[in-house]
């Protein structure tokens, strides 16, 4: 029963407690406990697991684990966050700084490497959810083909996950998982520990007509129409770079469904509106509005039916007053103080999504900063415009290894001024704009976005992610993390300067 339950439970801790050290430290193992009573404990206050330095057997070793953990107490995933600074508005979300991309240390079911929870313990106190935001483009955490590797999302208790439909068309029902839920099914049907968010993000990158990915990306910039089809003149793209570069045929189009994919849905057509890539130039096709907003309001109604309480707009990558167009047209705004619509349930975004990327290591020279500058004081104006807008959720962030666009309008790899096959890890070198490399511009963009306000004295970024990923879409190495899983220079200026944001 319960309580002798219970009572065998509180013995097991009061002998650990009993033989260990108030000083005993946490050994840099990860924790595959086996005792299932004491594993179901740990999983029910929602602690991170980690392995202590005293003894062999697995029983001794887990009731000393939890031993520690009621001596060194941490921050629960569902109890107060760190008191440096209280995020008390619920009205008023922040996700504060988050993860994307390949995340060492982490196994199946959510147990973290002692390196890899330093990390999410300094970033989910970033967040009023007391979690890391992580987002992936897609509806669930799955599993990513890297060259010659199966890489798989694992995420922890320690996350809350951000779905994205990436697509204009409509949200499958059955692929929007309930918002707030734990143990939700990822992409593999395997229970995933996180908790799902209840925003829904936009579509990825409709503003720009954008490239297919893999050894055509820069080159081709637009799918086979009808004719290129009939006379066999579609050349496809493969998504693994380490191939041999390839070209797309005279138009820049390619076959990108088959074997690739694009950088977003601005490189597709749409049914429902006559252009081969209508949704970078919307705004001059009526027809093609009401279509993609037909589409939006059935996605926002799934959406809320399942009990997600936010969107954000399309998730642009240059052009905010993209997303502001979307903002008046989606929530009905005859003028910004007359709306007909305020709510997820009817289409009503209130968070503006956005991309940015410096260019070639030179984020002063290539105006960088000011261009990222720029926009969140553009989003700054549209908060004060339409007051029940909440703020900018940033989730693209990075540098770009390629010329900037007034010297090479579609960014090649390797074409500007320090090519990332020419460093040794593939990152940015020091310089003198960069004197710390890659951390010197993840610092510097974080004292940009604490400093971001409007006039009312708002928080402008509500939600900021790193591009955690190495050469991925024409970028360097951006990772957080080095091949051996360990916090990286980049890794450890991420956590610094998100902390000085958010505490």
């Amino acid at each position: 029963d319960k309580a002798r339950h219970q009572g065998l439970l509180d013995s097991r801790l009061s002998a650990a407690m009993a033989s260990v050290s108030d000083e005993a430290p946490f050994s840099e193992q990860e924790a595959f406990l086996e005792d299932p009573m004491l594993r179901t404990a740990v999983r029910a206050k929602h602690i991170s697991w980690r392995m202590v330095a005293c003894g062999t057997a697995s029983l001794v070793a887990s009731c000393t684990l939890l031993a520690l953990l009621a001596r060194h107490p941490r921050t629960e995933t569902h109890g107060p966050i760190s008191p440096i600074e209280a995020f008390s508005d619920p009205a008023d979300p922040n996700w504060g700084c988050g993860l994307l991309g390949y995340i060492p240390g982490i196994s199946i079911d959510g147990i973290v490497s002692a390196e890899t929870q330093r990390m999410l313990d300094s970033l989910k106190q970033t967040s009023s959810f007391g979690k890391v935001s992580y987002w992936n483009w897609n509806f669930a955490p799955q599993t990513n083909k890297e060259h010659d590797k199966s890489l798989t999302e694992s995420l922890s208790a320690d996350f809350i996950f951000m779905p994205e439909m990436w697509g204009a068309g409509v949200a499958p029902k059955d692929s929007v998982r309930q918002a707030g839920a734990i143990n939700f099914p990822d992409a593999n049907n395997r229970p995933c520990p996180a908790e799902m968010a209840n925003i829904l993000l936009g579509a990825n990158e409709p503003d720009i007509y954008g490239s297919c990915m893999g050894n055509m990306f820069g080159k081709c910039q637009a799918p086979c129409d009808d004719v290129s089809v009939a006379a066999n003149d579609c050349p496809a793209a493969q998504l693994d770079d380490r191939l041999p570069p390839a070209s797309p045929n005279e138009k820049g189009q390619c076959n990108c469904w088959q074997f690739s994919h694009a950088t977003g849905v601005g490189f597709w057509p749409l049914n429902g509106c006559s252009a081969a890539q209508p949704l970078p130039e919307l705004w001059k096709d009526p027809q093609c509005v009401g279509t993609v907003m037909a589409d939006w309001k059935q996605t926002a109604a799934i959406a809320a039916s399942k009990g997600y309480k936010y969107l954000s707009t399309p998730l642009v990558a240059e052009h905010i007053e993209y997303a502001e167009q979307f903002i008046q047209t989606a929530c009905g705004c005859t003028t910004p103080s007359q709306c007909s619509c305020y709510e997820a349930s009817c289409g009503c975004p209130v968070f503006v999504g956005f991309h940015f990327y410096a260019y070639d290591c030179q984020p002063e020279s290539t105006d960088g900063y000011n261009v990222f500058e720029s926009r969140l004081k553009a989003v700054a104006a549209i908060m004060e415009k339409y007051k029940f807008v909440k703020g900018a959720i940033i989730n693209e962030v990075g540098i770009l290894n390629c010329a900037d666009e007034s010297k090479n309008p579609i960014c090649v790899p390797d074409s500007g001024s320090y090519p990332a096959s020419q460093q040794p890890d593939h990152s940015c070198p020091k310089n003198d704009q960069l004197p710390n490399g890659i951390a010197s511009f993840i610092s510097k963009l974080l004292d940009y976005v604490a400093a971001a306000k409007t006039s009312d004295g708002r928080d402008v970024v509500k939600g900021f992610s790193w591009f955690n990923q190495d050469q991925d879409g024409g970028t360097y190495n951006l990772r957080l993390f080095d091949e051996s899983g360990n916090i990286n220079e980049a890794g450890e200026a991420y956590m610094q300067a998100c902390s000085k944001w958010r505490r």
